[in-house]
């Protein structure tokens, strides 16, 4: 049984925009222009730390451990990082993190962004659609994860947004997996599979049906490419009262 690393998956997820730009998604494909344009980049002024994801014209949803490295703007409207359009570059204006959230190994590691002026929405700019609360997953559910995360553990890094496909994991056989795995969690890709997310895609989201239903949050220490755990994000419908709440009062 896999022993959950707080402390050290910690590190791995969030020492990761300081090579410049991130990598990509394990095995996966390049995204087309015309798909996903609901992706962010979350960056400081060394460049990439983590994905994230328009959810509406002045709010970003990404990963709350992202909040642990300085960011300090977003940059939406492009998959290849090099070619961003400075229209398209956003500063972070707030940050919101649950009171619950300590650390990522105890859960609730999710974090909303509000940004200084509003997203100008159009072809290569989206919103993404939230679940509704109490959604449920079910097991063997085909999903997507994309990011600028890196290809394979200690892997090159590149400019363009990759994806690949994960199945769903259930519940049971991810507890297995982790010992102390925290509540609200969604697990997919990585077990039994060389598809999944890496550094640098934390905060990036699982998306089923068009939704998203899930936030980047951890995968193995130092280990991306791996079959004997899966990887966890957080579980986005259990925020979703959250995360309306806020975009409400602050709109």
């Amino acid at each position: 049984m896999q022993v959950l690393q707080k402390i050290l998956l910690f590190h791995v997820l969030t020492c990761l925009g300081q090579n410049g730009h991130g990598s990509e998604i394990i095995h996966g494909e390049k995204v087309p222009e015309t798909s996903m344009q609901y992706m962010v980049s979350v960056q400081n002024d060394q460049g990439h730390v983590c994905g994230g994801f328009l959810v509406s014209e002045n709010f970003v949803v990404t990963a709350a451990h992202c909040g642990e490295v300085e960011t300090t703007h977003v940059v939406l409207g492009t998959h290849n990082l090099k070619n961003a359009d400075v229209k398209n570059y956003r500063l972070i204006e707030e940050k919101f993190k649950p009171k619950t959230y300590e650390n990522i190994g105890k859960g609730s590691d999710i974090m909303l962004l509000k940004l200084s002026t509003k997203a100008e929405i159009d072809n290569s700019v989206q919103t993404i659609q939230l679940p509704e609360t109490g959604m449920n997953m079910k097991e063997g559910q085909q999903c997507r994860v994309a990011g600028w995360g890196k290809t394979y553990t200690h892997g090159h890094v590149t400019n363009e947004l990759r994806m690949a496909s994960v199945s769903v994991i259930s519940q049971e056989v991810c507890k297995y997996k982790w010992s102390g795995l925290p509540p609200n969690v969604i697990c997919a890709g990585g077990y039994g599979t060389n598809k999944g997310f890496c550094q640098g895609d934390s905060g990036g989201p699982l998306v089923c049906n068009g939704i998203a239903v899930g936030v980047v949050s951890f995968n193995k220490y130092m280990n991306c490419n791996y079959p004997d755990v899966p990887n966890v994000y957080t579980e986005i419908s259990k925020y979703v009262y959250w995360i309306n709440s806020i975009i409400k009062h602050q709109e």
